[in-house]
């Protein structure tokens, strides 16, 4: 195996597992949240049976997440070193403010997790904001991070030696608003469909108790807004990629031609020999509105550009439209929910929606990985783009499909044993006496 092909492997399998957690870090906290502020306010057990079980569920998750995170970061000085010695001086920034967020949660999460007996459950409830607050800060600044690598700022370059360092610009650079806000409502919405999947398909088999619909409802009603608001998201993104990195935009969008009145592919599979997107469903006009706001407008066509300096547009293009589909299907389910809450009140939903949210468990996941895919494939060949290339990054040490083996094994008795934990905590009956009792319960047990 290449070297190259090999370190990219590696990093997109690393990313690719570790993003999971990071999105469950972010959307589990403020269900929790949410779940015991309900119990406070209305007294229903069940809710306050929501928010232990989501908070033992996080804890499984947070520590995973801290074992996956902290391989990310030695992989990134072994396999990209002359990255990290080019961009990191610019962007220490956000990777340090990230650190002190993540300790922030840690230290929050474990007088949160103590404190459940030992803290009146007002204090209790207010411990848990630092945790939600510091789990969605860690995930905007590693995405600014990121958002740098697609618009480089906060330095120059002078006789090849980087110079008048900015970190503040660099941190808050041209993308980092858009990518960090569309990556946050993602992760709430992929964690809240995925966390109301799993009481739908506790309904199924005939769970349809108080617990279940609570929990269902809960998830789902924070979805449902992040599912309607991620297309505006979305769009504001889509037209900062059609200025900044049109080359990106061609790809994803399989436009090949620079075109006036560009047409809008709905499916199709890009063919990059024959320079044209076949099987696909062509939208007059629409492309050159969603770029830049005028259906005459011009869009540029991936032929403007050598081959050498094209992102791989079959990969890109099939990764955009399934983000898309998700996103749109998770929006028509959210409005089939609002729907059916406008009409029946607090009734559980029909057998057919609850079918409906049991299969989307997996989308919003899927959704991230795909746009994350788009993110990452579609900025090739550059690491950083228009300054450093992918492969004038990667490490000289060669043989790298032997480490890239080595993590995988890790990654695989990671997913394994968090699956099992959750598994052992899912078969575990919510506790769903008086509150009061359900305390000294614990206590005891402790």
């Amino acid at each position: 195996m290449d070297d190259l092909v090999a370190a990219r492997l590696q990093m997109a399998s690393s990313l690719g597992f570790h993003i999971v957690f990071a999105v469950l870090g972010i959307g589990l906290p403020l269900l929790m949240l949410v779940a015991e502020g309900l119990w406070l306010r209305t007294g229903r057990p069940e809710y306050l049976a929501l928010a232990r079980r989501w908070s033992k569920a996080f804890a499984l998750v947070f520590a995973v997440g801290a074992v996956s995170g902290t391989i990310l970061s030695f992989e990134l000085g072994l396999l990209w070193p002359r990255f990290m010695r080019f961009a990191g001086g610019i962007i220490g920034m956000p990777f340090s403010a990230e650190g002190f967020a993540f300790f922030i949660e840690a230290i929050f999460l474990g007088m949160y997790l103590y404190g459940w007996n030992r803290l009146s459950p007002r204090t209790h409830w207010l411990t848990g904001f630092p945790v939600a607050i510091s789990g969605l800060l860690s995930g905007i600044f590693v995405v600014s991070a990121n958002a740098w690598m697609n618009s480089p700022a906060g330095f120059r370059i002078v006789d090849g030696q980087v110079v008048d360092v900015d970190p503040v610009a660099a941190m808050f650079n041209g993308a980092w608003f858009q990518q960090a806000l569309h990556m946050s409502l993602a992760a709430y919405e992929a964690t809240s469909f995925g966390v109301a999947g799993m009481y739908a398909w506790g309904m199924m088999r005939g769970h349809r108790d108080a617990y279940h619909r609570a929990g269902m409802t809960v998830a789902l009603a924070i979805g449902a807004v992040t599912a309607v608001l991620q297309p505006v998201s979305g769009d504001f993104t889509a037209r900062w990629v059609a200025e900044n990195q049109p080359v990106k935009f061609a790809a994803l969008e399989g436009q090949f031609e620079t075109q006036s009145y560009a047409g809008l592919h709905i499916g199709g599979i890009p063919d990059r020999d024959k320079r044209e997107t076949k099987y696909a469903l062509k939208l007059p006009g629409m492309l050159s509105l969603l770029a830049h706001g005028n259906t005459q407008a011009e869009v540029r066509g991936l032929n403007e550009w050598p081959i050498a300096d094209q992102p791989n547009p079959l990969i890109v293009h099939l990764a955009f439209q399934l983000m898309v589909a998700i996103g749109f299907a998770l929006v028509g389910l959210s409005l089939w929910f609002w729907v059916h809450a406008w009409r029946s009140g607090r009734a559980a939903p029909g057998r057919w929606l609850t079918r409906a949210i049991a299969l989307a468990t997996p989308a919003g996941f899927l959704a991230i990985e795909a746009g994350w895919t788009v993110t990452e494939v579609g900025r090739q060949p550059w690491i950083i783009y228009g300054v450093m290339r992918t492969e004038d990054a990667v490490t000289q040490v060669p043989n790298q499909f032997v480490a890239f083996g080595g993590f995988t094994f890790v990654y695989c008795v990671l997913a394994v044993t968090l699956v099992w934990l959750l598994l052992r905590l899912a078969k575990t009956p919510p506790m769903m006496g008086d509150p009061r009792l359900m305390r000294s319960a614990d206590h005891a047990v402790e």
